[in-house]
């Protein structure tokens, strides 16, 4: 399995305290309950097992586990959390508006894994290149299959694309490319702030 550390989202070496918070804190987050009749639940269910295993290691088996890391020279651990440190700076910029700024942060970034791409798609998203950004969730789900905010990112901007067209289709509205890419603008950033946690359209609910 992956780096249970990674998979509990904290650093190398946390304390059990900082382990059990974040066990608690994706517990509660992939939760069945969470998900019921929910399209996601199988992928939650997968999460919530990840999540179960890597606990125990961390706490049943803490010290053999650090040992062996030891012994086989995982020297990208440093590389790991600066990279994780980097996302998190990227976010805020993503969530205050610097678009630039984390676009800039983000080309610096030789490994292009799946955080990577779903941060590229997102700034894509916020500048209304929809396809672009379609392209990039739709790596980062490929790249980890089981990341619910990947996977919920991308069922989101197609069901909204769909659900958009879908009313303008019956409405009669033109269906010429000025229409559509304004449209497609609009249900980009809305699902770029739903996906950072706010609502551009309050208005529309599907």
């Amino acid at each position: 399995m992956r780096n249970p550390y990674q998979v509990l989202e904290i650093r190398e070496g946390a304390s059990e305290e900082e382990i059990k918070a974040a066990y608690k804190r994706l517990v509660r987050k992939y939760h069945p309950d969470q998900y019921a009749n929910n399209p996601l639940s199988d992928l939650a269910e997968e999460k919530l097992k990840e999540v179960n295993e890597a606990y125990d290691i961390l706490m049943k088996n803490k010290s053999n586990y650090n040992r062996n890391q030891e012994s086989n020279n995982w020297d990208n651990q440093q590389y790991n959390n600066s990279s994780s440190n980097l996302y998190s700076q990227i976010r805020a910029h993503i969530e205050r508006g610097n678009i630039n700024q984390a676009d800039q942060m983000l080309e610096g970034i030789t490994n292009r894994d799946a955080e990577w791409n779903y941060l590229k798609g997102i700034i894509f998203l916020r500048r209304g290149w929809y396809d672009m950004a379609y392209q990039h969730i739709q790596l980062a789900v490929n790249l980890e299959p089981y990341n619910i905010e990947y996977r919920s990112a991308l069922n989101n901007l197609a069901s909204r694309a769909n659900t958009y067209r879908d009313v303008g289709t019956s409405r009669g509205y033109r269906n010429d490319p000025s229409f559509c890419e304004i449209c497609q603008c609009l249900i980009c950033s809305d699902c770029l702030c739903e996906c950072l946690g706010g609502d551009l359209i309050s208005c529309c609910v599907f």
